[in-house]
């Protein structure tokens, strides 16, 4: 059986900056993608067997004028080097390619509901992209769940400089 190589998938690829360690890793490993929603791919690296679901990361995808382009993956590896492309992300443009790309981009918005993401940051964020309003002026903690106070992300953020 031959392989087809589109000239999209070399320029997607193209798109991306990657070392020879990662290409080898994302040909070694057995890859699963799964449209989640608008612009948002989740990739799970099926070699880990039974632990793949601790092996499993959302690449956001990109429109960057006509060609689409994993841009993002809320892994470690891709959140902290920002130099290189994740496995995920090179595994989402060279395996699972155009076809699965252009359904992530084609994936259909429930009527009445508009996400407010507007980057493909805020599509990965764990709360969905939806914008929270923080603590009112002057307030230092937030009630948990179970009744328990703990610093506000959004108030230690801004105390912390980060």
């Amino acid at each position: 059986m031959t392989e087809h190589v589109s000239t999209a998938d070399k320029r997607i690829v193209a798109e991306l900056n990657f070392g020879s360690k990662t290409a080898k890793r994302v040909g070694w490993e057995a890859w699963e993608f799964a449209v989640e929603g608008p612009h948002l791919v989740r990739v799970t690296n099926a070699s880990y067997g039974c632990e793949k679901a601790d092996h499993s990361y959302v690449v956001g995808v990109e429109d960057r004028e006509g060609l689409l382009v994993p841009a993002e993956c809320e892994c470690p590896a891709d959140k902290y080097n920002e130099a290189y492309a994740c496995k995920h992300r090179v595994a989402c443009a060279t395996t699972a390619g155009p076809v699965v790309l252009q359904a992530a981009v084609d994936f259909p918005i429930e009527e009445g509901e508009q996400s407010e993401a507007t980057t493909v940051a805020d599509r990965l964020r764990a709360d969905g992209g939806k914008v929270t309003e923080g603590c009112p002026e002057g307030n230092e903690t937030c009630d948990g769940p179970d009744g328990e106070s703990f610093p506000c992300y959004d108030c230690y953020d801004v105390e912390e400089g980060q």
